[in-house]
């Protein structure tokens, strides 16, 4: 059987895409998750939102989430644009990035984020209670923080243009903010099961993924910026 030439790079490229593709999408998946932390951010959005009916609830989980979800994808379109008219490298970056979600990740390891947390969205409550509640806190800086934003801008980048790419982290943003929704209208429930203990631990679980994946970042960061001066 004879085979035309430069079919196996061809059927090559064809098959290890698949993978790549995969392992983008999952290290997208798990840090946007991890950095969003929907679990936690129902227990906030109970605090936030006391005192409303339902109706209402369900109106600034929905308003918030699709706030939250266009600050992200800006951050992904535009994120890379703006850094070059800054004069500021992808690989600065990766690596500044890495820094601060590894801060992130301690705060969470060490229960400081939700002290942090807790104390932004009590300041904003006793500003205005309902009116634009759903824009601050709770989609700037509880849901679109600055975690989260770093997250889209180095994922784009690891993206490199690659159409398929992007398309699928705009994807898993919109399935990540879908989520946080999911976990608002059934906060209720979610508080009642986990508890505090349970909450407690989820959370400091999800702050050592969250380091490893930030140390991945570094990494990346710092082998780039080698290559380039090599």
């Amino acid at each position: 059987m004879r085979f035309r030439s430069g079919a196996w790079p061809g059927a090559f490229r064809r098959v290890s895409l698949k993978p790549m593709l995969t392992d983008y999408i999952t290290s997208a998946i798990a840090t946007l998750l991890v950095v969003a932390d929907p679990v936690f951010l129902s227990a906030l959005f109970l605090g936030i939102t006391s005192g409303m009916t339902q109706a209402h609830r369900r109106e600034v989980a929905l308003r918030a989430s699709i706030i939250a979800f266009c600050i992200l994808l800006a951050a992904g379109l535009g994120g890379a644009k703006l850094l070059d008219l800054l004069g500021i490298s992808l690989s600065a970056f990766r690596i500044a990035g890495g820094l601060l979600l590894l801060s992130a990740a301690a705060e969470m390891v060490f229960d400081r984020r939700s002290q942090r947390l807790q104390a932004t969205a009590e300041q904003a409550i006793s500003v205005d209670h309902v009116k634009n509640i759903a824009a601050f806190p709770l989609a700037i800086p509880l849901m679109a923080g600055p975690g989260a934003i770093t997250a889209m801008i180095l994922l784009a980048g690891r993206a490199e243009g690659r159409v398929e790419y992007l398309v699928s982290l705009y994807v898993v943003a919109a399935i990540v903010m879908a989520a946080c929704f999911a976990c608002f209208l059934m906060a209720d429930r979610i508080s009642k099961i986990m508890g505090i203990t349970g909450r407690a631990v989820m959370t400091r679980l999800l702050g050592i993924i969250l380091a490893a994946l930030a140390v991945q970042f570094v990494i990346d960061g710092v082998v780039a910026l080698a290559r380039a001066s090599g």
